[in-house]
């Protein structure tokens, strides 16, 4: 209920400020799981989203949003659990594993899941390669794909920016993919990246962007290492 309160109330406000079209919603199904896989360019999207859907989407949201202390921190809590979001320990292996477990109830429900493959932001506008999380998801749960673009959202929030500007965008939730369920020990790794790699490629399709064959974590790690490795010359 506190879901379509706050889409009901902000929803409003956000369309004013964003200005977003909305294609493809007739490719979300009326009845049933689906997951709604999408690229992921600013903070800003995870709100276009909700606003953009005639059904709830739940989503996966870094543990640290609900480990906060103090009176903000229980806010935090209470604000992220309100709309749907569950926390996932983004530092892998099987700290995440109860997150994806989440995830299949979530859609064995018979409700929307949305992710984000590439796993983290866009650290320069381009699309990623997509972590292969989803279509395990997708065989295990026998759930719809709905590859989805998200354009126009890093133009009005740079990496960094707290408060987004005013401008217009984009969602766009394109044709379903349709996956068999399949035991999970039934499934191969070919499987997995094929199936992830076809995502991928609907999504670029949809948003218009240029495609990068390496995960968007890789290149951040790389910038993270060159601007450290700047500074330590800079001290010397």
């Amino acid at each position: 209920m506190l879901y379509w309160f706050f889409v009901k109330l902000l929803g409003p406000v956000a369309r004013r400020r964003f200005h977003p079209t909305v294609e493809g919603t007739d490719n979300i199904p009326e009845h049933g799981g689906a997951i709604i896989a999408s690229n992921h360019l600013a903070v800003i999207d995870d709100a276009l989203l909700p606003i953009s859907s005639p059904r709830m989407i739940r989503f996966m949201g870094k543990a640290e949003y609900f480990n906060g202390k103090g009176i903000k921190g229980r806010l935090k809590k209470w604000w992220f659990t309100s709309v749907g979001v569950f926390p996932v320990d983004r530092s892998g292996g099987s700290k995440a594993l109860g997150a994806l477990e989440t995830a299949r109830h979530i859609l064995d429900a018979g409700d929307l899941f949305g992710i984000h493959p590439e796993g983290t932001r866009s650290p320069d506008g381009r699309l990623f390669r997509g972590h292969t999380g989803v279509a395990r998801l997708a065989f295990e749960t026998g759930s719809p794909i709905i590859p989805t673009a998200i354009i126009g959202s890093r133009e009005l929030q740079r990496p960094g920016k707290v408060i987004p500007g005013k401008g217009s965008t984009s969602v766009i939730f394109g044709k379903a993919i349709a996956v068999p369920k399949t035991p999970a020990n039934e499934v191969t790794r070919e499987q997995l990246r094929q199936l992830t790699d076809r995502m991928m490629q609907d999504i670029q399709k949809l948003s218009g962007q240029e495609y990068v064959d390496m995960y968007a974590q890789v290149l951040k790690n790389k910038k993270k290492q060159l601007e450290e490795a700047t500074d330590k010359v800079d001290q010397q």
